[in-house]
């Protein structure tokens, strides 16, 4: 079985998005470099950020999101992310009229229901679920592995939880890693049981 881990961008103060869903320059590391993350050409890291973010994109096969960021996303028109296999999208509403049902995207009731799922589908590859409420859901269940995030030097103030609606303490390890890159701090830590 895979590792499982939550991921995302975040500011300093610990937000996903603002209020408005919107990330403002939580992503603006990922075109503050000359190297190309991605064969589109169109996502320029530094060598730093390269070096850490491609492996950890080559590993996983499922990312778990919630129906919120599906719906914001269009479904990223039903092609998964970053070459990712499959997309595990927690929802208590079946997919969108007219979906695609041959896109590689899987709706299911509730964050125990996703993590079956995202293992069954991921096999040996790790699986990323989506900080947020949903990530903060698989957190506070015990499910996660290892907490990534790429620390932006940004002050939100308000907005959209990085743990989502988590209320009970969770205790991780030290940093298992700590890399400074353009604009980003990449920061890795191991749940601890």
């Amino acid at each position: 079985m895979g590792k499982v881990v939550m991921y995302s961008s975040v500011s300093l103060d610990g937000f996903v998005a603002d209020e408005n869903d919107q990330p403002g320059p939580l992503f603006d590391w990922l075109s503050s470099g000359d190297v190309p993350l991605d064969e589109s050409g169109e996502v320029k890291v530094s060598q730093t950020s390269y070096d850490y973010t491609r492996p950890y994109w080559d590993q996983i096969g499922v990312t778990v999101v919630g129906r919120h960021v599906f719906d914001l996303t269009d479904g990223w028109d039903g092609k998964p992310p970053g070459g990712i296999d499959n997309v595990v999208v927690v929802t208590h509403r079946p997919a969108p009229e007219g979906w695609d049902p041959e896109a590689p995207f899987h709706f299911v009731d509730g964050v125990e229901a996703a993590v079956a799922k995202a293992q069954e589908l991921a096999g040996d590859r790790m699986f990323e679920v989506a900080a947020g409420d949903v990530g903060g859901q698989v957190l506070a269940a015990g499910l996660v592995d290892e907490v990534r995030m790429d620390v932006v030097p940004v002050v939100f103030g308000s907005g959209k939880r990085y743990f989502g609606s988590v209320h009970a303490q969770h205790l991780l390890e030290d940093p298992e890693v700590v890399i400074q890159g353009n604009r980003v701090l990449h920061l890795r830590y191991r749940v601890r049981r």
